[in-house]
């Protein structure tokens, strides 16, 4: 059995928030792979249902960020399950927009979420990091990971969402390289053979210049009346 945890804060003013990307990861898979209805367990949402031959547990902790290691301790208590046992997706600044990387074990890097789960569970569980993109200045993250995806991300989000889906069992089986190769097909699906590369630019013959007119003024004038 696999725990698969994502991060976010809990209601509908949070919903959207570029922190929540880990709870639309979970949503988008158990809408697609027919899990149960969510129910409220170990200060969570939870949800069951299998991914290829694995049975996997989806957990939402509503407890805040800061706190989420109390859900996901509970839950493995429950279950009897190893932090190996354990999946989390969470956002990640340091990754570019719709980009996906697998983590095993490592440190929190300052990320709330994580480091609760670590004070709980310890570091050695795996991780699924989802790009957000870095507003630029450390001063001005907070501020970024809790404001809602723009309209303009919203086409890569959505790749990135069924990419994740479409990657799912892999994860589940723990095959991570399989798994970012679902997701790189959704958000950088490969050009078609058929499609002809554009012309480049710099390989265009230039138009060659018209000659200098050397001609005196005299000489134009008596050209005209030829």
């Amino acid at each position: 059995m696999k725990l698969f945890v994502g991060l976010g804060n809990p209601g509908p003013k949070y919903e959207r928030n570029r922190h929540n990307i880990g709870f639309m990861a979970l949503d988008q898979i158990a809408a697609d792979h027919g899990f149960s209805p969510w129910k409220s367990k170990f200060q969570a949402l939870l949800s069951e249902g299998k991914l290829g031959s694995e049975k996997v547990l989806l957990l939402k902790p509503q407890t805040f960020m800061n706190l989420s290691g109390q859900s996901v301790g509970e839950a493995m208590r429950f279950y009897k399950l190893t932090p190996a046992d354990v999946v989390v997706l969470h956002d990640e600044l340091d990754l570019a927009p719709g980009k996906a990387r697998v983590k095993q074990g490592g440190g929190h890097a300052g990320h709330n979420g994580l480091r609760s789960i670590h004070s709980h569970i310890g570091a050695e569980y795996a991780r699924v990091r989802l790009g957000i993109g870095h507003p630029g200045h450390k001063d001005a993250v907070a501020g970024y990971v809790l404001r809602d995806f723009p309209k303009a991300d919203e086409g890569w989000l959505d790749d990135l969402m069924s990419g994740i889906s479409d990657g799912a069992a892999e994860l589940a089986r723990g095959d991570g390289g399989k798994f970012m190769n679902a997701v790189a097909l959704r958000v950088a699906p490969p050009r078609s053979s058929t499609t002809k590369p554009k012309q480049d630019q710099a390989a265009k013959p230039a138009k060659e210049d018209p000659a200098p007119d050397t001609r005196s003024a005299m000489e134009k004038l008596l050209d005209k009346f030829k």
